[in-house]
């Protein structure tokens, strides 16, 4: 695999954790070279975002052991807020994953409900590779 490939996946792997990365612009120079097959770019960059969503489902499910420690970084009034507006919405909120800002702390939100893995993996999947698909024919449209 091309050092491009390694590239794009850890920028999508890290933009969908809470660190402030995007992978949108790797993707988007990839597609512009022309040297990559587009479906193998969508496939490394879904797989990498939706291992990070991944990463924060995990980390979701244990999370709550420790928000009685000085260092916690939600505090209980947002927590519980987050954890009604999931109630509210479901698992189906799970579709706005791929939005910037509020889908991290949504994949992190659904550890902490207990959504199922099989679930979670699937609602994720899908938006995140929807997102990047329209990110692709938007910009191999525009080339023309």
């Amino acid at each position: 695999m091309s050092g491009a490939y390694f590239g794009l996946f850890f920028a999508a792997f890290g933009a969908a954790t809470l660190l402030p990365l995007q992978s949108e612009a790797v993707l988007v120079g990839l597609l512009l070279s022309d040297k990559y097959w587009v479906w193998s770019l969508l496939a490394v960059a879904t797989l990498g975002n939706v291992l990070g969503s991944l990463v924060n489902w995990w980390l979701g499910r244990g999370i709550e052991r420790f928000r009685e420690r000085r260092w916690f970084p939600v505090s209980p009034s947002h927590l519980e807020k987050a954890r009604k507006h999931y109630q509210r919405y479901g698992h189906w909120s799970l579709l706005l994953s791929w939005v910037p800002v509020i889908g991290d702390p949504l994949t992190l939100v659904a550890g902490v409900m207990r959504e199922p893995l099989g679930r979670f993996l699937l609602i994720v999947t899908l938006a995140k590779a929807a997102r990047y698909g329209v990110l692709a024919l938007a910009t191999l449209g525009w080339m023309g």
